[in-house]
């Protein structure tokens, strides 16, 4: 990315992308690049956007750095920050400090405007892209061998990013915790993130498709306001719960039809609750598997845009399914 040879050091770098976690993270791996750890305090500036002006910035920069080759200025969150001060920025482009580096972390970087034509004359672009879904049972399983020398499975992996959620930065910190919890076991296991990151998700989310499963509605609503009464965090998760069970009932309809044994399956797969898992899966089929995933999806996406809350979508689950 920068390598530390001055000659290669630009004056401005902008780092773009949609995720936060990921944007910081690599405006973090910049400034280590750009200063020793010794030089942090004296040289480096984390401007708040909203309570600078971009004189102030601009006479930081100017600033001749202490014991160091360069004075380094980051800005995070500043899209509105660059919407306000782009003429000045223009001009700051065009005659930039000789020893300052500026960092400009934003949402977007819109190509077509003057600032952004200017920038490979002066500085770099570093755009960060989101991770997609597919990624990221890859992305924290790398972490966690890269960071802790533990092995996370596919399988453990997936079931961390449906429990826990697929922002990035709130995955590495399940991972930080089921690190330490795993103590010196060189395996973190589906058993321990059901114990650390589900508790109660996990089981009680098995409990409520049974009472579905078996048309009792209001036993299944009680058992949701149990499982989310006694876990603050369930609100956020509750349909990860529910999502990982129904991919696994489908996955073992699947190994079914191709002939497996339920036996050999569940030991496979390591079902705990082999009859109670394989009664329920009998009265379901992988056409109506494959509908309450898809169903699971669309009240994951109306939670995440505010338009509902994680209880009412899954009571209105409850009461569709358990009705029929």
């Amino acid at each position: 990315m920068v390598s530390k040879n001055k000659t290669e050091i630009k004056p401005v770098y902008v780092i773009a992308g949609k995720d936060e976690f990921l944007v910081a993270q690599q405006v973090t791996a910049l400034v280590n690049q750009l200063l020793k750890p010794d030089q942090m305090q004296m040289c480096l500036w984390r401007a708040e956007t909203d309570k600078v002006t971009a004189v102030e910035i601009f006479d930081e920069l100017r600033t001749l750095p202490f014991l160091a080759e360069r004075r380094v200025v980051v800005l995070s969150d500043a899209d509105d920050f660059v919407s306000d001060n782009r003429e000045i920025l223009e001009k700051y482009f065009e005659n930039p400090a000789a020893s300052g580096v500026l960092i400009i972390a934003v949402e977007t970087w819109a190509s077509n405007t003057r600032l952004a034509k200017m920038l490979p004359k002066t500085g770099q672009l570093i755009e960060v892209a989101q991770l997609k879904s597919r990624e990221l049972a890859s992305y924290v399983s790398d972490y966690a061998r890269q960071q802790y020398g533990k092995n996370l499975s596919y399988n453990a992996a997936q079931m961390l990013v449906e429990f826990a959620g697929d922002e990035p930065g709130m995955l590495r910190c399940e991972v930080d915790k089921l690190a330490a919890y795993t103590a010196s076991a060189k395996n973190i296991m589906e058993k321990d993130i059901s114990e650390l990151v589900g508790r109660n998700r996990v089981f009680g989310a098995f409990e409520v498709i049974d009472s579905m499963m078996a048309k009792d509605a209001g036993r299944a609503m009680e058992q949701l306001r149990l499982m989310l009464g006694a876990d603050k965090d369930a609100e956020y998760t509750v349909v990860g719960a529910f999502a990982w069970h129904f991919r696994r009932m489908f996955t073992v309809s699947v190994m079914l039809q191709n002939g497996e044994r339920p036996d050999g399956i569940a030991r496979k797969l390591r079902i705990w609750n082999q009859e109670q898992f394989f009664g329920v899966l009998k009265k379901m089929t992988l056409k109506k598997i494959g509908d309450l995933l898809r169903q699971l999806a669309e009240i994951d996406y109306q939670i995440k845009t505010g338009r509902a809350t994680a209880q009412t979508m899954i009571e209105s689950m409850i009461v569709n399914l358990a009705g029929k």
